[in-house]
């Protein structure tokens, strides 16, 4: 039977995240991942977050909502 556990190869050790179960002794493979890339924040629009004489207004928001695509043959109510 195979089995996937996370682990950390450290300082020469490999670190696992939980004990195989039902094994005392066993081979094993270890494949080395591509290490985490850091993600990007998600930043969402606000009201008024842009610099400048003219401002977002709620207006505005209200103006560009999605009301649904009248040929897309779906119910958007």
């Amino acid at each position: 039977m195979l089995q996937s556990i996370e682990g950390v190869y450290k300082n020469g050790n490999i670190e696992l995240s939980e004990l195989p179960s039902d094994l005392s002794e066993s081979r094993v493979i270890v494949t080395f991942l591509e290490p985490k890339k850091p993600q990007d924040k998600r930043q969402i629009m606000q009201l008024g977050m842009f610099s400048g004489n003219k401002q977002s207004t709620e207006k505005d928001f209200k103006i560009s909502e999605f009301h649904g695509d009248a040929e897309d043959g779906l119910d958007w109510s």
